[in-house]
């Protein structure tokens, strides 16, 4: 336990050790559940992440045609392509992706850095996501 505290990598590398060699009676099961939670939660948020910068440039390259850059269909390519290799290393992310409260939250959230990011009213963007997850995740999709 207290290596836990005081050297955090020593100890993911002992409790590693430990599993590798079936030594069950020396695993700090306590911290090893709330790390394992932690990085369950982890990999929700990158793909939320994702997903909400890339809401947020798919509202700026609709409502302000007059600044599109380069850069912002190289943000929406790379979001996509950082959004399918979550959905690769980790399918059953999927669901989150599948839920439509969970797709109204980043995009409340990609509304909000959009009005902040253009100056354009609030009152602009539609007040539910426009774009359906399909839309979002083709390749060949620009609003």
């Amino acid at each position: 336990m207290e290596l836990y505290d005081s050297d955090f990598f020593q100890w993911t590398q002992q409790q590693a050790d430990s599993l590798k060699k079936g030594r069950w009676a020396e695993l700090d099961i306590e911290n090893l559940i709330e790390e394992l939670e932690a990085l369950g939660r982890s990999e929700q948020r990158e793909l939320g992440s994702y997903l909400q910068v890339l809401i947020l440039h798919l509202l700026k390259y609709q409502y302000q045609p007059e600044r599109r850059t380069k850069s912002w269909e190289t943000t929406i390519i790379n979001c996509r392509d950082h959004i399918q290799d979550c959905l690769e290393d980790t399918p059953s992310l999927r669901r989150f992706l599948e839920d439509p409260s969970w797709i109204e939250k980043y995009y409340r959230r990609g509304c909000r850095e959009a009005v902040k990011e253009t100056h354009l009213p609030s009152a602009t963007f539609p007040p539910e996501c426009p774009y359906s997850i399909a839309e979002i995740l083709d390749p060949n999709f620009l609003p």
